[in-house]
């Protein structure tokens, strides 16, 4: 399959979203195509990334950027989600220090080599993902039990939530992944 909307070119972009595409390209050494797939809209680029950027860079709570990768990875994998599996399975990788956890958590979350505490977490984000109508009071407990206080809650639903929307967007657009995200994190890194 291939792209259905084309790729934004990078000379096209208003100023201030040229400028953060270039730095994810700084940092990553490529611009991952959902920068320039989403910036044919340029006020819906803006709305995207900063509520991605208040959901997954934040600081406070006590999920870690592995966790929140791994939500992203789990319920795109259920939203049969192919960029998003791609791109944040490989960050998965990368921030848990584990070649193989991503397709583990895509494959089968519940035989996937971590720790009770996320599995924990990823029963309740497939909940959210699959039937959150079904979400009750007795889904609060279980989450408590490991540490996880009502605002890390919601960001587990938060995260579910918005990667819903995302793994809609890519799905529908024909989005590919880069092939640079397939080779990310399963290979220790070369030294320079």
């Amino acid at each position: 399959m291939t792209e259905r909307y084309p790729l934004a070119e990078l000379k096209d972009l208003p100023d201030d979203i040229r400028v953060a595409v270039l730095e994810v390209q700084e940092k990553a050494g490529f611009v991952p195509n959902v920068f320039l797939a989403l910036a044919r809209r340029p006020a819906e680029w803006r709305a995207f990334f900063a509520y991605h950027d208040a959901l997954m860079l934040k600081e406070e709570g006590s999920l870690t950027k592995g966790d929140r990768e791994m939500i992203v990875t789990a319920t795109s994998a259920a939203n049969q989600c192919l960029y998003c599996v791609v791109a944040h399975g490989a960050l998965l990788r990368i921030y848990e220090k584990k070649p193989l956890v991503a397709d583990q958590v895509a494959v089968n979350w519940r035989k996937a080599d971590i720790t009770p505490r996320q599995r924990a977490m990823l029963e309740f984000a497939m909940k959210v993902c699959e039937r959150s109508h079904e979400i009750d009071e007795t889904d609060f407990p279980p989450l408590h039990a490991h540490g996880f206080s009502d605002e890390d809650i919601w960001d587990i639903a938060a995260i579910t939530a918005f990667f819903g929307l995302s793994n809609r967007m890519a799905s529908f657009s024909g989005m590919q992944p880069n092939p640079e995200f397939f080779l990310m994190g399963r290979l220790p890194r070369e030294k320079k």
